[in-house]
């Protein structure tokens, strides 16, 4: 679990939260449970720690406030649209008893190990996150769906991933889809035959044989008729 310092802000106008920021923190607010709503400052360096966080806004977080911890989720984070710092983050309290909505990431493992995908199959994911109800105090941090031993035309539902204890999906009624071994979707085209390719050469071969023949053939005929025109003007002339 990862642990961020935070402190309590009393700032009251624009001008102030502004100058917050450009001393390098970030303004925020911690809401949740019957504590009041409390107005804070984190570190703009400790805010980008915490992005660069695999699945940081399903991860639980303990903040420092003033010397009292809180564990905390991201809620939400602003970024500036022209600079893309982050300028404001909301962080939800953890109420022990309480039930959250969280969209938590799938993790898939042991692809090497699916005769599926080693003979050339694909991995189809259809959800890369699942929107579970779990308890305040038992969120999971990822949803693990082991690959081995799956074949081509396997499905991988809801019900064969191992859920923690209270943790329900948001959809009822239905066993989904997360992910099905599909088979390959490239089809090779056959070569074509050999003897096919000598045939055709073959026939374009003779073809210009018989064409040459035709023109020789043609051009023969034209000198002999010739011949005979001037035999013929040289008989009438005696």
């Amino acid at each position: 679990m990862s642990t961020i310092q935070a402190t309590i802000r009393d700032t009251k106008t624009k001008g102030q939260v502004n100058d917050l920021r450009n001393n390098g923190n970030v303004p925020g607010i911690v809401y949740g449970g019957e504590i009041p709503n409390e107005k804070i400052s984190i570190t703009s360096k400790e805010i980008k720690n915490l992005i660069n966080k695999e699945n940081f806004l399903s991860n639980v977080i303990s903040i420092n406030l003033d010397g009292k911890e809180q564990k905390v989720l991201t809620r939400n984070i602003d970024f500036d649209t022209v600079t893309d710092e982050p300028i404001h983050i909301d962080l939800m309290r953890i109420v022990k008893g309480g039930k959250i909505i969280l969209e938590i990431p799938v993790k898939f493992i042991n692809n090497e190990l699916s005769p599926g995908l080693k003979r050339g199959g694909v991995l189809n994911i259809v959800r890369r996150k699942v929107e579970l109800r779990c308890p305040a105090e038992n969120i999971p941090t990822e949803l693990i769906v082991d690959l081995e031993g799956l074949d081509i035309g396997t499905s991988i539902k809801i019900s064969s991933i191992n859920l923690p204890e209270n943790v329900t999906p948001t959809i009822q009624g239905r066993d989904f889809v997360i992910a099905t071994v599909a088979a390959p979707t490239v089809v090779k085209e056959p070569e074509k035959p050999a003897e096919t390719e000598e045939g055709e050469a073959k026939d374009g071969a003779e073809a210009a044989a018989d064409g040459g023949d035709k023109a020789s053939a043609d051009a023969d005929k034209s000198e002999s008729d010739k011949s005979k025109e001037e035999d013929k003007s040289s008989s009438e002339k005696k």
